[in-house]
């Protein structure tokens, strides 16, 4: 029976799940798995991936199903909520299933956010593990990116100090690092706005070399986009190797392997290679592996764990950060080049209050009620929205595939909103399904899972928005039409020099485009909702990431050091000093 989601808090129902939630080693008998196939990890365990697909490398893939979203209200519509209640509802319905998520930063769960793990009766457990840290991936690559950092800044001091002569009697070669020219900063998993910019080094000669520094948020470092693209350990250590930290004062990049720093870091994060397995609160095996940004970053789990799922499961369910404006467009362009592999079906998350907000209502944000019109019908309000998810559908269509809507039910919601929204959709040729999977679990995503199934018995003609050898400019320009809507492209003289300089790069021609853009619109502002007309897209600067090889438009104002809230979640979050129990989490 499904837990009283109206009564209990998320983490009650997880405390209350975790007494009868499967074992590491049901769930590894279950999934066919041998013994040293699955690391065990306290509650959770770590699949060995290596070993794995070697055993099952000739079996035939399962169904591969997306999960993305309209664009969502800064209090989200529910995607992993309707990941999970997909997952569960497979289950019920007898299909051998599993999935795949990100691994929440611990800025986010102890901001405004929660941990991303679902919610209600359709969430992980255990959450407490889940929402503070696992088995310690993102730890490892927080480490692993500050070695690299300790490893420039200790150089630079140390060429300043020294001779070339006394650097040679170290095994030194001069580098020539440009003080004003350094690509990473340092990374810490806190969203704190106090060290976006900050001075190193302060002090005396051997306190460092003085310079202007930053922090960014974990999640963003390159070592976890790198690890949510890599297929095997080969390729972990090749990429972290070509990471550029740096320049010289002659241009030249000053990478980790010159910095002699790629290998530590590599075996500071040789074990992130394996997913964590925990499991649904009806015990479908879930793996959690990378947790990228999704409007900075690629924001999606892993390519590993979609392999491994894919050989494992007869469905295997992952899912695509934010709207399908941004993660479904890297999920479509990049992830799935860079895996080979081709989806049956992407689930397109709605729900009636956030299309109410794109029609024009009230402001929408954590911590402050929700306005009645968002808890009471209003047809008027929801039709004015409406073409939001339309344009939406639009965008998966484009990837050849028909989505399947699935109507995420608040209890507030009537039934004719959810037959407005129903005939609308319809009509734009997608398949839709009312899901309550929140209240009642896998019993509530049952008419979502039939109409996965239905989706994945079709053909699909998937193809790409553009061909590799299009150039970055015209790519951008691709995008920005096509799947924000904007009329055209807008270059600042800056950027526009620096892109046709990578575009005459060949050492760049077999990068990726990954944008970087607000979740909150389909365009660079915020606050603009619905489906803007009359639009530029601005583009200010392009990022470059040697290691992962993205280049990234950065459109807006995007901070890769998200600032803590006036009300954050850390304030409700506590132990049961007589249990030990964690409470708060949401």
């Amino acid at each position: 029976m499904p837990y009283d989601a109206t009564k209990m808090a998320d983490w009650q129902i997880s405390e209350a799940a975790e007494e009868s939630m499967k074992t590491i080693w049901q769930l590894r008998d279950e999934m066919g798995l041998q013994g040293d196939e699955v690391i065990p990890y306290g509650k959770m365990g770590r699949l060995n991936y290596a070993a794995i697909m070697e055993r099952f490398k000739d079996r035939p893939n399962g169904k591969y199903i997306d999960v993305t979203a309209i664009t969502p209200t800064p209090l989200g519509e529910g995607k992993t909520t309707t990941t999970i209640g997909l997952l569960e509802g497979l289950g019920k319905r007898g299909r051998l299933v599993g999935g795949a998520i990100r691994q929440p930063s611990t800025g986010p769960t102890m901001n405004v956010k929660g941990s991303a793990g679902g919610g209600g009766n359709a969430q992980v457990v255990p959450l407490t593990e889940f929402s503070l840290g696992l088995t310690g991936d993102i730890d490892r690559i927080m480490n692993a990116h500050n070695i690299a950092m300790v490893a420039l800044t200790a150089r630079m001091q140390h060429e300043r100090n020294y001779s070339d002569k006394e650097l040679e009697k170290r095994g030194l070669k001069r580098l020539d690092v440009d003080p004003t020219n350094i690509q990473m900063g340092w990374v810490i998993d806190f969203c704190a706005q106090a060290l976006r910019n900050i001075v190193v080094g302060m002090g005396g000669r051997m306190d460092g070399f003085t310079m202007q520094s930053h922090f960014d948020i974990g999640v963003s470092s390159e070592l976890m986009a790198i690890l949510s693209i890599v297929r095997d350990l080969k390729d972990l250590r090749k990429r972290i190797g070509e990471i550029t930290v740096a320049y010289r004062k002659n241009g030249d990049p000053v990478t980790t392997e010159d910095l002699e720093v790629a290998g530590a870091m590599c075996a500071i994060m040789k074990d992130t290679i394996n997913p964590t397995l925990i499991q649904t609160v009806e015990g479908q095996p879930v793996m959690v592996h990378a947790g990228p940004f999704a409007n900075i970053a690629i924001g999606q789990s892993s390519i590993i764990a979609d392999l491994l799922g894919l050989k494992l499961f007869d469905y295997h369910v992952t899912e695509s950060g934010f709207g399908a404006d941004i993660g479904f467009e890297k999920f479509w362009n990049v992830k799935c080049r860079l895996s080979g592999l081709k989806p049956n079906v992407s689930v397109i998350t709605a729900t009636i209050r956030a299309l109410k907000m794109h029609g024009g209502g009230p402001r929408v944000a954590p911590g402050i009620p929700l306005p009645m019109e968002y808890t009471h019908e209003d047809l008027k309000l929801l039709e004015k929205g409406i073409p939001n998810l339309l344009h939406h559908i639009r965008i998966v269509k484009m990837s050849g595939m028909k989505p399947v809507v699935c109507i995420n039910k608040f209890t507030t919601d009537t039934k004719d909103e959810i037959a407005l929204v129903r005939r609308f959709a319809e009509s734009e040729g997608a398949r839709v399904a009312v899901s309550e999977q929140w209240l009642k679990g896998g019993d509530g995503a049952l008419e979502l899972a039939d109409a996965v199934i239905d989706a994945c018995s079709e053909n699909v003609e998937f193809g790409y928005l553009y061909p590799l050898e299009m150039p970055l400019m015209q790519r951008v320009d691709v995008i920005a039409k096509n799947v924000y809507g904007a009329d055209s492209v807008l270059w600042i003289p800056e950027a526009e020099e620096k892109a046709r300089r990578l575009e005459n790069d060949p050492a760049k021609g077999d990068y990726f485009t990954m944008m970087v853009k607000t979740h909150l619109s389909l365009s660079h502002k915020p606050e603009l909702k619905g489906v803007p007309k009359g639009w530029r897209l601005p583009v200010r600067d392009v990022l470059v990431f040697t290691g992962a090889k993205f280049l990234c438009p950065v459109t807006g104002a995007i901070s890769l050091m998200p600032g803590t809230s006036s009300d954050p979640a850390f304030r409700r979050i506590d132990v049961d000093v007589e249990t030990g129990k964690v409470k708060g989490l949401f």
